[in-house]
């Protein structure tokens, strides 16, 4: 297998939304915000080739899907679509992808599914030849969503993904698409039933995950620190802290969305118990796994 960091478009959020009770005299150290107290933060997909034999991308970013006024609403910065752009660069397009995992339907993991916008057209599906892989609790509250993120799905995307006729929901630790190479398991903290992707190693020690946005980058894993966005801040404290342990036990890297600098890193531990990185890489390309 070989792995490569894929960047999406790009995005700028209020930096006190995503590092929720954590205040601005500590996290402007670790990111530095911007005139409107937004933080840059990259939507970066993990994708592996000869995954069972097939080529698999792992999360698709916000995309470029918004009309210009919702783009500007949700801090996207490019108007293309940066994921395809990033595709080519490494040597594929959408169509030689045979299965796209999604951790979640939140629109910044998701909206790059869909085509850019234009003016008068409906949206659009890309990656026609692959499965979509989607766990069955998140893809329950994408169709009945709750009030405090309704904002968070975009409405369209799920019928389409049912009209693929592609879609396959998990519900335990292994896809039928993917087989026993990729282990799922499952966060509720952020959202119910966030998908964790572990793919396993060729020669079965370490690995990688896709940490989504149980640790969206390097400041958030330090236990404490959560987003304001999370469902439920110390259950996710709670998952994070077994979900690391476990990591560092068995020398697994974690891979990192929305983090600008860093695509992988090592977990560690301190003689105190508190948990960092080591071992940072800013970029995979056709890594062996």
């Amino acid at each position: 297998m070989k792995l490569w960091s894929i960047l999406g478009n790009s995005q700028k959020l209020d930096g006190g939304a995503m590092f929720g009770n954590v205040p601005r005299g500590m996290w402007e150290h670790w990111i530095a915000p911007d005139a409107e107290n937004r933080i840059p933060l990259a939507c970066r997909a993990l994708l592996v080739e000869g995954l069972n034999g097939k080529t698999v991308l792992f999360e698709t970013g916000i995309g470029a899907f918004f009309e210009p006024k919702l783009r500007e609403r949700y801090g996207v910065v490019e108007e293309r679509h940066v994921l395809l752009d990033s595709l080519q660069k490494a040597g594929f397009s959408h169509e030689d992808i045979d299965a796209v995992v999604v951790s979640h339907l939140h629109f910044d993991h998701a909206g790059g599914l869909l085509a850019a916008w234009k003016e008068g057209a409906a949206p659009n599906l890309l990656f026609p030849n692959a499965t979509y892989i989607v766990g069955e609790e998140c893809w329950q509250r994408a169709i009945n969503p709750h009030p405090r993120d309704r904002a968070s799905f975009i409405p369209e995307l799920q019928p389409l993904l049912e009209a693929s006729r592609r879609l396959e929901r998990v519900q335990g630790a292994h896809s039928l698409t993917l087989g026993m190479q990729v282990r799922f398991s499952y966060s509720n903290g952020h959202t119910p039933g966030l998908m964790l992707a572990e793919i396993a190693a060729s020669e079965g020690e370490g690995g990688i995950v896709f940490c989504a946005d149980l640790i969206p980058g390097r400041p958030w894993v330090h236990l404490p620190v959560t987003m304001g966005y999370d469902r439920y801040p110390e259950l996710l404290i709670d998952e994070k802290r077994t979900f690391l342990e476990d990591k560092l036990a068995r020398n697994v890297r974690l891979f990192f969305t929305h983090d600008v600098g860093c695509a992988s890193a090592r977990v560690t531990r301190d003689a105190k118990g508190r948990f960092a990185t080591t071992d940072e890489r800013a970029e995979l390309i056709g890594e062996a796994a």
